[in-house]
């Protein structure tokens, strides 16, 4: 089995079987939120917003990419690879948000990128976010993003 696969097995076996939060919970809206104004920035190069939602302890898997540990060198990837080149749209009805106790939530769902320089767009694509609540409001903890 892949490592990436393991991972995800272990990440989501807690969640088979459970339904996730009703879109009208304040849980699925403060993390749809977040999700939204994240990539919102990501797709307008606003680096302060995006900081603002990267946890200190940010563990972000990808598949092409590898894994990234330090959020100064993922803001500078950002900054480097995403501005003005990526923009990031989220594939409807596929968003999903399980609360983890007395941590915060996972969301998952599909998104699509389009390489504005190339001008190609991805086929839809699987991600996993964990987010920590914080006094801030919601951090991104772990992130799995796949091609």
């Amino acid at each position: 089995m892949k490592p990436i696969n393991l991972l995800l097995n272990l990440l989501l076996f807690p969640f088979i079987g459970m339904a996730q939060v009703s879109e009208d919970s304040e849980l699925y809206k403060d993390i749809y939120k977040a999700d939204f104004e994240f990539f919102k920035a990501y797709n307008e190069c606003d680096l302060e917003t995006q900081d603002r939602y990267i946890s200190e302890d940010l563990e972000f898997y990808h598949d092409l990419g590898g894994l990234s540990t330090s959020k100064p060198d993922m803001l500078k990837a950002l900054k480097e690879n995403i501005c003005n080149k990526v923009k990031r749209t989220l594939t409807e009805g596929t968003f999903e948000v399980h609360e983890i106790k007395d941590f915060g939530a996972v969301a998952m769902g599909k998104h699509k990128f389009h390489n504005l320089v190339e001008d190609s767009h991805s086929e839809p694509s699987n991600f996993v976010t964990i987010y920590k609540k914080t006094d801030d409001g919601y951090k991104m903890t772990r992130v799995i993003s796949l091609h």
